[in-house]
């Protein structure tokens, strides 16, 4: 039977501390103690009033011994329901969870990395650059922990967040600008059996607008979708009100601005066809991620997986996350995956050797940015 690695048992531990987005203070205790044992300077930000959760965001300095780049990893302690009492199960080198709960690996696996290379650094007679971490709340539900972020506590030369699904070596050079609406759609409530003709439905009002959509993948760059409908009170009463969310997001700047127009047209043509009004609120959610070719965090990243020998990947994704943020505060910034599959539902597994191998890649880019 093979021993149970450092890096391993680190993630069972987080594995099995519960932590539903707003409530990551277990979790945080976890990790400030590992990394003040490892030789780091920890401090949690005050944005608990901002974020709703029971902790700070996390952010942890661990002092170069040498100049060099300064590189923060980023990981967040939060996860989707249902994730109260996961057990982790070790099986032919995958772990996934024992019972009806997601496994946690998004992001535990990034924030065991996290630990195990700031203890690799601080054991290593090996010179190293200053290391910077920033260990999100609350990004489950918004990337609200980031977004709480102060600029100088998000400062680095590179950050790289690690929260992206499939093999080590995949980077994240593209992710979208991310759109979200309600709209409240008011109309005149009367007797269905009675006096429908003197009712106006805020629910037909709600699905015209919604036929007058386009909705689903509109290219390869781009989504748009409706996420919720909610109105009426009764099957005799014409509805009065109703609440309808949703979303538009795209790779490229200007094509999102020219849906959310259209979805916003069409919220206000579905209104007016009956008679009644809507009320629509947009929101961005976040800035896009764009990556140029020879970037150099792009570059340095690439360069540390040929040290281990690790065949990088470049890819774009339809997600947002904590470097969508980040990056947005001027900090050059890249998802890199961190080996987890099927993340969000209770199927989610993770395969040791990749969490292993996560590491070790921290480990080698830590190296490089020492020059």
């Amino acid at each position: 039977m093979r021993p149970v690695s450092r890096v391993l048992q680190t993630f069972l531990d987080l594995a099995r501390i519960s932590s539903p987005t707003g409530r990551e203070r277990g979790v945080a205790e976890y990790v400030a103690a590992a990394l003040r044992e490892a030789g780091c300077e920890i401090r949690f930000d005050d944005t608990q009033e901002v974020t709703g959760s029971d902790t700070g965001n996390l952010i942890a300095e661990l002092p170069g011994t040498v100049g060099g780049i300064l590189v923060a990893f980023s990981a967040h302690m939060d996860c989707v329901d249902p994730c109260e009492g996961v057990e982790p199960v070790v099986e032919d080198g995958v772990i996934r969870s024992a019972g009806d709960t997601v496994l946690g690996g998004d992001d535990k696996a990034g924030v065991a990395a996290v630990i195990e290379t700031a203890r690799r650094i601080a054991e290593s007679p090996e010179p190293h650059a200053g290391l910077k971490f920033v260990i999100t709340v609350s990004e489950e539900q918004g990337l609200v922990g980031a977004k709480a972020l102060s600029a100088s506590d998000a400062s680095a030369d590179v950050c790289l967040v690690l929260d992206a699904h499939g093999p080590v070596g995949g980077i994240v050079t593209a992710a979208p600008t991310h759109y979200i609406f309600e709209a409240g759609f008011t109309g005149r409530a009367a007797h269905a059996g009675v006096e429908p003709e003197k009712g106006i439905s805020a629910i037909q009002m709600a699905c015209a607008a919604i036929a007058h959509m386009n909705l689903g993948r509109l290219d390869k760059q781009t989504t748009a979708n409706i996420g919720t409908i909610e109105g009426g009170s009764a099957t005799n009463v014409v509805a009065p009100a109703c609440k309808v969310t949703g979303e538009c997001r795209s790779l490229d700047r200007a094509r999102v601005e020219r849906v959310r127009e259209e979805m916003d047209a069409a919220l206000r043509e579905g209104a007016a066809e009956s008679g009644g009004s809507v009320d629509v609120t947009w929101s961005l959610a976040y800035e896009g991620l764009s990556v140029a070719e020879d970037a150099a965090e792009l570059l340095l990243v690439e360069g540390a997986c040929a040290d281990i020998g690790v065949t990088s990947s470049r890819f774009a994704t339809g997600g947002g996350s904590d470097a969508n943020i980040i990056a947005a505060l001027g900090v050059p910034s890249l998802v890199l995956s961190s080996g987890m599959s099927k993340v969000h539902t209770t199927d989610e597994e993770l395969e040791v050797a990749q969490l292993e191998l996560l590491s070790d890649l921290l480990v080698a880019i830590v190296r490089r940015a020492a020059g």
